[in-house]
């Protein structure tokens, strides 16, 4: 069992894993940067140790820093939190190389499904049903069209173009390389059918340290603005049980091709309607990223409690074994963007 555990984070996500920490009885330190001297992540944990510097690269950025900070507050766990390093194979490696418990996904695992490309690789290879499409970017004509363009190393609609017929796909392919490339400093691109008003719907999985991985349900995220979650909602209206279980075992598989420990997410777009039941598995969700606050409501699981102790010996469980629905919950987000 974890006794003290360093939260290399900031925000929200700091504070609620410093929140489910207590209720296990762990104690818990944060980190911060000069301007976050007053955070609520800072007020959230039992003590806060400074990382000198206002940038987040002299700080959650900085990874001999972070490692410090748990040496000299005695912690023997590092949780990522959100963002930051939380997908960098480097933390993780460090952190156990450091003889620290390493809250996440283990590095390979990281590494596994750090670029989309190589993840559906291993999707394919583990029978997950994935999006069609093709890794070489000048393969549009097979694939057909409309199709997308995304980053290999992408996210959050960076580096992506929607293209409807050929003679948009030397313009498009430039433009997404290069803001793959300022974004992510990667320029690799690869190719997928568009999915007209398609669904979005992600599965919640929780993998442990024995091999096991469970699937608690999915939720709707299919309101968007320009590639930007604006409505979540759980579970999903549009997925009826039968569709649901096929999804929660492909999640299931996909998690255990790449070994994954922790919380973590697998997206299934699917075309309208859902219930249909043609889907397809779309990406694995960066580990940290995954810890959606949905997660704990909806399903007395409870995937951030259980993120943090993932060591714990569970009973074998099937992807559906204990589930019970305790109503419906949404979130909401608000953007702020200039005019004109």
């Amino acid at each position: 069992m974890i006794q003290k555990l360093l939260i290399a984070n900031r925000g929200e996500i700091a504070a609620r894993i410093a929140r489910t920490a207590r209720h296990l009885g762990v104690d818990t330190v944060a980190v911060y940067s000069d301007p976050d001297a007053e955070a609520v992540h800072v007020r959230a944990c039992d003590e806060a140790i400074a990382l000198h510097g206002a940038t987040a690269a002299e700080t959650y950025l900085n990874i001999p820093k972070l490692l410090d900070a748990a040496r000299r507050a005695g912690c023997d766990a590092v949780h990522p939190g959100y963002g930051f390093l939380s997908e960098r194979a480097e933390l993780a490696q460090a952190v156990l190389d450091a003889g620290l418990i390493w809250v996440g996904p283990r590095p390979e695992s990281i590494l596994a499904m750090g670029g989309k490309v190589n993840a559906r690789a291993r999707m394919i290879a583990a029978g997950v049903p994935v999006v069609p499409g093709s890794h070489d970017p000048n393969d549009a004509d097979r694939v057909g069209y409309p199709l997308m363009i995304k980053a290999d190393a992408g996210g959050g609609g960076r580096g992506m173009r929607l293209v409807y017929s050929p003679a948009e796909v030397p313009e498009a392919l430039a433009s997404a390389q290069r803001e793959a490339l300022g974004a992510f400093g990667s320029d690799r691109v690869f190719l997928e059918r568009f999915i007209a008003r398609g669904k979005h719907i992600e599965v919640q999985i929780l993998g442990d340290t024995f091999g096991r991985v469970i699937a608690l349900y999915e939720r709707d995220c299919s309101a968007q603005r320009r590639h930007q979650k604006v409505i979540e909602e759980a579970p999903s209206p549009s997925v009826s049980p039968a569709l649901r279980a096929q999804m929660e075992a492909a999640a299931v598989r996909a998690a255990e091709a790449v070994h994954y420990v922790g919380a973590g997410t697998v997206e299934t777009p699917s075309p309208r309607p859902s219930r249909a039941g043609t889907w397809w598995s779309g990406s694995f969700g960066s580990p940290r990223a995954s810890l959606c606050p949905l997660s704990a409501l909806p399903s007395p699981a409870r995937p951030l409690r259980r993120d943090c102790t993932p060591r714990t010996p569970r009973p074998k469980a099937s992807p559906r074994r204990g589930r019970s629905w305790t109503g419906r919950c949404q979130r909401s987000r608000a953007y702020a963007s200039t005019p004109g």
